[in-house]
């Protein structure tokens, strides 16, 4: 497998998604980027308004936020953020990539977009998706069902800016998670027991969850908190549990 050659650049990764909830397979997928394609860190950016999710309702940004917290504490290479959800306008990744630039010297810094193969193949569809390669490069992650071939089927920019990435296959997802929680199985060793704790005490995924969680959901606390950067071990404030 080939990847960018090694610069003075601080190599950072990108780990997007609307992690409801976040688990296993988010984690091992962001813990073999950084090994693999040599990353000195990687971000965990929950999306606040996901333009893509809007036909089934989302837990809210606090809670997802959190549980991204919760699960990255313990590995100093990831650092959650809260860039998206502090954001008002519906989340896209070429801005946020554009508003990360601005953290970092010019040419001091490379991005690597972390996501699944079967996201890749739909990134044509995204806002500016010819801008992507401009501004990152693409951690394409194998997903059960995706044949790598088909990334054939991209523009050459949107290709050439892939780096396919193969990893032991997790048969687990966010919709089977809740599903599970709905129909109140297991989802023990599916995500960290932290969050697994943290779904029930909030309650959340529950067959009742779907009309009585949060109806103010757009006005959750999702407010402003610097640059969203999110915090580093050690930083975690009592207000950002949001009474967890």
């Amino acid at each position: 497998m080939s990847s960018s050659p090694k610069s003075s650049a601080r190599r950072i990764g990108i780990m997007g998604g609307t992690f409801d909830p976040i688990h296993y397979g988010h984690l091992l997928a962001a813990e073999e980027s950084r090994t693999v394609v040599g990353l000195d860190e990687v971000l965990f950016v929950p999306a606040g308004d996901p333009a893509h999710k809007r036909l089934r309702r989302v837990a809210s940004c606090e809670d997802r936020y959190i549980m991204t917290l919760l699960t990255t504490l313990e590995n100093k290479n990831f650092t959650p953020s809260r860039i998206e959800i502090d954001r008002k306008e519906p989340s896209h990744t070429v801005d946020t990539l554009r508003e990360m630039r601005h953290w970092y010297a010019p040419e001091k810094v490379d991005f690597f977009f972390i996501t699944g193969l079967d996201a890749v193949l739909g990134m044509t569809s995204w806002k500016e998706s010819e801008e992507l390669p401009k501004l990152c490069r693409i951690v394409a992650v194998n997903r059960p069902g995706y044949p790598q071939k088909a990334l054939d089927s991209l523009p050459e920019a949107l290709r050439d800016a892939i780096i396919p990435l193969e990893i032991p296959l997790l048969s687990i997802s966010s919709t089977e998670i809740r599903r599970r929680i709905e129909e109140r199985r297991s989802i023990k060793y599916l995500l960290p027991e932290t969050v697994e704790q943290y779904i029930y005490k909030k309650g959340l995924y529950r067959k009742y969850w779907r009309t009585s969680i949060n109806e103010n959901s757009a006005h959750s606390g999702c407010t402003p908190a610097g640059d969203g950067r999110g915090l580093r071990r050690g930083g975690l404030k009592s207000k950002d549990l949001c009474g967890a």
